[in-house]
């Protein structure tokens, strides 16, 4: 079982871990056209994209989740009809993205409030790259299924290959074609469409029995099941729940002063660390519980459950101890000795987090193999109102204390619920 779940996990946190240099090296290069503008415009543009591509996370749960089922239960026709209706489903919102452009940029720039020059340059970046999100939004929902299959290496190549030939094309749009901060644009549109290019061919070469079938002709002819509808309503809400906490966090911070928002922007970004490992956990959870239940295995699905919890205690543990002295890890991100040494004075609010999400994270991964996405909601939903609730009950004079507490008490809450949920949906299955 051990060896099951790090042949998921390891290539997953390898590849979470790619994720987030696809902005950071457009921001690099744009660090080298001669003006501070162009980092902030890229900046803003690739935070534009993910609060429009956060929302739509379930094209790759929903997916993974009734794919690992259909996996499990050996129904190969049923895999192959979860991976069409996640393509028609990808290429509907994609659509809908090219054809709500406009107020969606004009969206995001008004919830980011940048300056008018960074804004001009912000929307030219955004008119450019938003022609990579059908790509965008079909690798998702590619990711999901290979996943759902018991296959994590391959959207790890994938990841792998969409930020190497971002570097390539960005430095030759750049710097050989001339074409300046357009050419990182252009360099990002061209790195997905190569993704999915890459992806299509993972797919025939590897499940050319199952995906053989699949056509523009069959895809029109696709009917969209209640199940896929029901698990992607009540992740896309989940996951609005989650920005609404994520920006609350944000605009707080914000109202605190610059000070404290650059304190709480370190401390996100441990957070934001140890999350990339615990999701690598929960998608293991995803593939391995799915298949379980699907294949009606709840004695192995349930021993599956124990070992994630045991693994993802072990790295808990190995967080919590190393944020319990984070000042080193302070000094990497920033060398602002005055961000530093404020920061320091909320060290004991880092070393909580690991163990305070830990099993929230490894729920969602269970929940979502089970498609007990209703579950997941509910969790998110008693959290929220738990943050937002403790956060203006608290005494102002806690200062930036009562927003971490609310945040750490969040955090737990998710984990708490689920935990409470489980043994119903065990149940449920009459088999326990």
């Amino acid at each position: 079982m051990n060896k099951e779940i790090f042949r998921i996990a390891i290539p997953s946190i390898i590849t979470n871990i790619t994720v987030p240099l696809l902005g950071l090296l457009d921001t690099a290069i744009a660090g080298h056209l001669g003006a501070p503008v162009f980092i902030g415009a890229v900046a803003v543009g690739s935070m534009m994209f993910n609060l429009i591509y956060w929302n739509f996370g379930f094209l790759r749960m929903s997916t993974s989740g009734l794919t690992a089922q259909a996996y499990g239960s050996k129904n190969h026709v049923e895999c192959r009809n979860v991976l069409q209706e996640s393509i028609v489903v990808a290429m509907l919102i994609a659509t809908a993205i090219l054809l709500f452009q406009w107020p969606l940029q004009w969206l995001g720039l008004k919830v980011i409030g940048p300056s008018a020059e960074v804004a001009r340059l912000a929307r030219i970046y955004f008119y450019i790259t938003i022609w990579g999100a059908p790509a965008e939004m079909l690798m998702m929902a590619a990711k999901g299924w290979l996943l759902g299959m018991q296959n994590s290496r391959a959207p790890m190549l994938i990841s792998i290959l969409v930020n190497v030939i971002n570097i390539i094309a960005s430095l030759v749009a750049v710097y050989v074609l001339k074409l300046g901060f357009i050419g990182i644009a252009m360099g990002t549109v061209v790195s997905q469409w190569s993704g999915l290019a890459l992806t299509a061919w993972l797919l025939h070469r590897d499940y050319g029995n199952i995906v053989r079938d699949i056509s523009f002709r069959s895809l029109l002819r696709t009917h969209i099941s209640r199940k896929y509808f029901t698990v992607s309503g009540d992740i896309f809400l989940r996951s609005l729940l989650l920005m609404l906490v994520n920006l609350g966090m944000v605009s707080i911070g914000a109202r605190s002063g610059d000070l404290l928002l650059a304190v709480n922007a370190l401390m996100q970004q441990l957070n934001t660390l140890f999350a990339y490992f615990l999701d690598g956990i929960a998608f293991a959870g995803e593939a391995i519980t799915g298949k379980y239940y699907g294949a009606r295995d709840i004695a192995r699905m349930r021993q599956c459950v124990r070992r994630l919890f045991l693994w993802a205690s072990a790295l808990a543990l190995i967080f919590t101890i190393i944020y319990a002295f984070p000042q080193h890890i302070f000094s990497l991100l920033t060398n602002e000795k005055q961000v530093v040494e404020a920061a320091m004075d909320y060290r004991w609010w880092c070393s909580l987090l690991p163990f305070a999400g830990m099993a929230a994270f490894v729920w969602d991964g269970v929940f979502i193999g089970l498609t007990r996405s209703r579950g997941m909601l509910a969790a998110v939903a008693a959290a929220a109102v738990s943050f937002f609730g403790l956060y203006f009950l608290l005494p102002q004079s806690m200062g930036n204390h009562r927003l971490w507490l609310a945040f750490v008490i969040y955090l737990a809450t998710r984990g708490i619920v689920q935990t409470c949920i489980y043994p119903r949906y065990i149940r449920s299955t009459n088999q326990v």
